[in-house]
């Protein structure tokens, strides 16, 4: 017992006195700072009261103003420590081109894999009458998730994992990004985003490895990220599927959110499992 309240007492005292800790902190709320005097003016505008449930029309706003902010903060944080957005992960060539579009084939085969999987099963329904929806939809939505998953993998796979990494092993600090990334989504809603937290926490982790497997550029972790919510929003705002209720809710997902179930969680080891083969492929 003494050895174990030891260890927690090293543990702690590491927190306390971590830098990386300090900046991260520094970093999220220079970027709050920013952000809430745009914020409170748009959720009154748009008649939102936390904590009452935030519909997608009403989401997007805000999230357009956060996002907007994000690279003028992460300059701020890249020019105090010297460094660009290349060592962040995020280099412009055609090499970050060619991963993100294999992170994006990956994300579509395995959201394709889950729900096939569960169509086999019975429990889930396609609606093929509501597929010329799709084409209304792709570009706008696919233009959407890429920018989303571009600000989201700079943030935590860039610049937080980076910063991190310089006190603590990676695997520790790619588990306290994951952790940041999932309850920093509590933002938007508390009651739907709670049985999320596991499958956040797991995303974050598996898009931790997918920079390890790009040699530490972010691009297949872009792709990756942004193919799912391209499925994702597609499938949903098409109506393309629907839940016959004959799954256990524990496999589908409490409120039909797939990373709240453990298909969901299934989805993110297949791809774990094909991101842990094809760096095998390359050793």
């Amino acid at each position: 017992m003494a050895i174990f309240d030891q260890a927690v007492n090293q543990w702690l005292l590491s927190l306390m006195t971590s830098t990386a800790l300090f900046k991260v902190a520094a970093f999220f709320s220079a970027w709050a700072t920013l952000w809430l005097p745009l914020a409170i003016p748009i959720a009154i505008w748009l008649k939102w009261r936390p904590p009452k449930p935030m519909a997608a029309e009403q989401k997007l706003p805000l999230l357009v103003a956060l996002y907007l902010i994000a690279p003028l903060i992460l300059w701020g944080a890249s020019w105090l420590d010297g460094v660009s957005f290349s060592d962040y992960g995020l280099g412009w060539n055609l090499t970050v081109l060619v991963s993100v579009g294999l992170g994006l084939g990956l994300g579509i085969l395995s959201l394709t894999i889950i729900f096939i999987g569960q169509w086999t099963l019975g429990w889930v329904e396609w609606h093929w009458e509501n597929w010329q929806r799709l084409g209304q939809v792709l570009l706008p939505v696919l233009l959407l998730g890429l920018w989303i998953s571009v600000t989201e993998e700079l943030v935590f796979r860039g610049f937080l994992l980076n910063e991190l990494s310089q006190d603590y092993s990676v695997w520790v600090a790619a588990a306290i990004s994951s952790i940041i990334f999932a309850f920093l989504h509590l933002i938007w809603e508390q009651q739907d985003t709670l049985p999320q937290l596991p499958g956040l926490w797991l995303m974050g982790m598996v898009l931790v490895l997918a920079r390890w497997v790009d040699d530490g550029s972010l691009g297949l972790a872009w792709g990756l990220h942004a193919g799912w919510i391209w499925g994702l929003t597609c499938l949903d705002s098409t109506q393309l599927i629907s839940y016959t209720g004959k799954g256990p809710t524990w496999m589908t997902g409490l409120g039909q959110k797939p990373l709240a179930g453990g298909a969901g969680l299934i989805c993110l080891v297949i791809t774990g499992i094909l991101l842990q083969w094809f760096l095998a492929g390359k050793v």
